[in-house]
């Protein structure tokens, strides 16, 4: 961002797309966790999504449970809703903790016990 005297609907707009990268890059590594416990696929992709998706807990987390872009985007200006912190339709977001939350812990599981050889 080299030029600092953005306006609000700019900085929002900063805001706004580096979160939908972030939601884009964050639903991609749950895919990929949940296809490494299904299948058994390791290697660098599995590592990758497991170091992103932990800290985008620890984040989440220590911020009680808030993202702290979606704070950042009503500073500058974005009304309160499902769909007002990124560019994706509300229909892809609302219910982004419960699926999400569920595919991660679910493809968690599945890595964890094919990693202890409970199932192969």
């Amino acid at each position: 961002m080299g030029n600092l005297n953005m306006n609000m609907a700019q900085r929002l707009a900063v805001v706004r797309s580096i979160h939908t990268a972030i939601y884009i890059a964050m639903a991609g590594s749950t895919f990929v966790l949940l296809y490494a416990g299904i299948t058994g696929a390791g290697g660098v992709w599995l590592w990758a999504a497991i170091m992103l998706l932990a800290i985008e807990v620890v984040v989440f987390v220590g911020n009680g449970m808030k993202c702290p872009l979606t704070a950042l985007a009503v500073r500058y200006g974005a009304q309160t809703g499902h769909v007002f912190d990124t560019f994706l339709p509300e229909r892809w977001t609302r219910y982004t903790f419960r699926f999400f939350g569920s595919i991660m812990v679910l493809g968690l599981l599945l890595v964890v016990l094919r990693w202890l050889g409970v199932i192969a």
